[in-house]
């Protein structure tokens, strides 16, 4: 039996979650729902692969992950079954699988479009419901993906998560924030012998873990999403040095 792991910006006070929840176990009761996550900022795809992709792996063999952050919503915008090795991925084609694919080897692409899954609906700006729940259902219940529509080469990727490279100077960028503050960067691999430049402050090493790092400077860790991040030891580095999503640092290899 299938886990399905349910990844969207919807929030809890609307009932859209539950609503998917529903439409999920109407067509298979015998189904194991997982909330990864519903607080993703609102139509952040960057902030839901980010979570994806530090979270799916965790997860069981066989598992259907239903990510849906979606501002295009009925618009041109594929909707999509990306079958790998192990896993089942059902979204929207906006590049919310960029990093998942880093890793994980593609097997098959399907485009949704059998509506024969679908659930039927006078409405065109919830997939989630409409489309993506009946489909995650119907996998979770054995049926193949290519059942759901033709399949297709390839989809969107965003390039956000690749540090520039620049006259031999590494330009890493801020790409979330935590519950906490740290800032989150799109580094994930570092040389043996750095020096990163944030505004007017440098650093040459990352700390083993928060409290080691100085209260009054940025400090620099790998944390649990797989990237670098930068913080200030039970204090808010997104506070206090008034950071920026996208901002901009330079790395320096010495």
């Amino acid at each position: 039996m299938s886990v399905i792991a349910l990844l969207t910006d919807f929030g809890l006070k609307d009932g859209f979650v539950g609503s998917m929840k529903g439409v999920i176990l109407s067509i298979n009761p015998e189904a194991k729902i997982v909330d990864i996550s519903h607080e993703i900022e609102s139509f952040s795809i960057i902030e839901g692969s980010i979570v994806l992709n530090a979270t799916y792996r965790y997860f069981p063999k066989g598992t259907i992950f239903v990510s849906v952050v979606d501002p295009g919503v009925g618009t041109e915008r594929k909707s999509i079954i990306v079958k790998t090795k192990d896993y089942f991925f059902v979204c929207p084609d906006n590049g919310l699988l960029t990093l998942v694919l880093k890793k994980e080897k593609i097997e098959k692409i399907i485009e949704i479009k059998n509506k024969e899954f679908f659930l039927e609906s006078d409405t065109n700006t919830f997939h989630g419901r409409d489309i993506f729940a009946p489909v995650a259902a119907y996998l979770s219940k054995g049926v193949k993906p290519e059942k759901f529509g033709d399949e297709i080469e390839n989809i969107k990727t965003n390039d956000i998560f690749d540090p520039k490279v620049l006259d031999g100077r590494i330009i890493g960028k801020i790409i979330k924030f935590d519950k906490f503050g740290n800032a989150i960067t799109n580094i994930e691999k570092l040389p043996e012998r750095f020096e990163i430049i944030y505004k007017d402050y440098r650093i040459t090493k990352a700390c083993r873990n928060f409290l080691e790092g100085e209260k009054d400077k940025p400090n620099l860790i790998k944390g649990s999403f797989g990237f670098y991040e930068l913080f200030l030891p039970m204090d808010s580095f997104k506070d206090r040095f008034n950071a920026r999503l996208f901002e901009e640092f330079e790395i320096l290899s010495k």
